[in-house]
């Protein structure tokens, strides 16, 4: 658990947006950093009312993956939703 908290710790320490880019360009494989970009315009979309089906055909993605975005922005206390 500890490890976990080390590393949010850091993403709390950067405040500037270019320094987080730098960070996640330094930490994140290019191909995870499209998954995190990926699931956060997922995200939006859903929140912004756009059909689930839609997303997956515009995204190229499967239903099943919508589904945990979905539960998300149906939590009034998520943060994700908060933040969207």
């Amino acid at each position: 658990m500890s490890e976990n908290n080390d590393l949010i710790d850091a993403f709390v320490k950067i405040a500037d947006t270019v320094e987080m880019k730098q960070f996640f360009d330094e930490i994140f494989t290019s191909n995870e950093r499209k998954d995190l970009h990926l699931r956060w315009k997922l995200m939006k979309l859903l929140k912004s009312g756009v059909p689930q089906r839609k997303i997956a055909a515009d995204l190229g993605i499967s239903l099943c993956k919508i589904t945990r975005g979905v539960k998300i922005i149906q939590d009034p206390d998520s943060v994700s939703n908060k933040l969207l």
